[in-house]
């Protein structure tokens, strides 16, 4: 009898994870046109008060995901643990990074609920979760900017003959780590592309982390793929 491939199973739980993901980004309202900093506290306020039951249903989505995203990058770790480096810094790090983002997310989850909970409360206070949970949730990047790299360094030391994971998928990492990096300096603006409801800092940075997770699944189911078949012929 054929036993159960965990990895596999668990590559196959992405498209579930990818439809939860999607549905929470367009059920918070706060994302669909995202929320100004410039909003007065009465606006903010009126904002949970108006939307409550939308927020606090798509945060626990949200905070699903933040657990479930988590075995994508472990995946990762296993492929970058195989190559050819005679160190297991490198997958120990990107381990490491693997914990932060969703921890921080979890965080800014607990804050836009914290702010949904009680929408009577003053609104000072519940200005005061938004910018909390807005803050948190946009500049957790260095994390996934370390990971990125990371991942494009291992790539580059790992034996040139026969790669673990494709060269070019390292090029693409150093792409998202570019392109993630405005993103950390979202405290410092309230307008402009550096805001947390702009280009840069909300749609570059959440379109990079989306396209991140897309091709990182891609290349990584190819790679297991690949070795079940390499595993199934020397069989």
């Amino acid at each position: 009898m054929r036993r159960p491939d965990g990895e596999l199973i668990l590559f196959w739980t992405l498209p579930v994870l990818a439809v939860i993901w999607i549905s929470a980004f367009f059920l918070f309202p706060g994302f669909v046109h995202p929320m100004s900093p410039n909003m007065s506290a009465d606006e903010v306020a009126a904002f949970y008060r108006d939307e409550t039951a939308r927020i606090r249903y798509s945060m626990i989505l949200f905070n699903w995901i933040c657990v479930g995203l988590i075995p994508v990058v472990m995946m990762l770790a296993t492929q970058v643990h195989r190559m050819a480096h005679r160190t297991p810094i490198l997958t120990y790090s990107l381990i490491a990074c693997a914990g932060g983002p969703p921890a921080i997310f979890l965080i800014a989850n607990i804050f836009w609920l914290l702010a949904a909970f009680r929408p009577e409360r003053a609104p000072e206070l519940t200005q005061m979760y938004n910018d909390l949970a807005w803050v948190s949730f946009t500049t957790l990047v260095p994390y996934l900017i370390a990971q990125c790299l990371l991942v494009a360094l291992a790539i580059h030391w790992d034996e040139p003959a026969k790669p673990v994971l494709p060269r070019w998928f390292a090029h693409f990492n150093i792409l998202i780590a570019i392109a993630l990096m405005p993103a950390a300096f979202t405290a410092l603006a309230k307008s402009g592309p550096f805001a947390w409801d702009g280009l840069l800092s909300f749609w570059v940075k959440n379109v990079a982390i989306a396209v991140w997770i897309l091709v990182t699944a891609a290349v990584v189911g190819r790679v297991i793929h690949a070795q079940r078949v390499e595993h199934r012929v020397a069989a």
